[in-house]
């Protein structure tokens, strides 16, 4: 039996978007953590957390893009992979 392919594993996220999220927006990150610097005078923040597998992570960006919000960088730190994980 095929392995089940890695993007339906959780896995640890970073995304960083250009600007300060605003508190009335973070509800849809409640289980995600957020942190801010400046980079060159603009504040950005980043997201931190597991995502639970691609298709809510989809969901986060679409959620990202629909507050018309810039995404800057999404970074896995986890065991992430375009790999399906099938075997040749």
């Amino acid at each position: 039996m095929d392995q089940l392919p890695k993007g339906t594993q959780p896995a640890n996220y970073r995304i960083r978007i250009a600007g300060r999220v605003n508190d009335d927006w973070s509800d849809f990150l409640s289980d995600l953590e957020q942190s801010f610097d400046q980079e060159n005078g603009v504040t950005i923040t980043t997201i931190t957390g597991i995502v639970a597998d691609q298709s809510a992570l989809h969901g986060l960006l679409e959620r990202i893009r629909d507050l018309n919000l810039t995404l800057l960088s999404v970074t896995c730190d986890g065991l992430c992979s375009q790999d399906s994980g099938k075997k040749s």
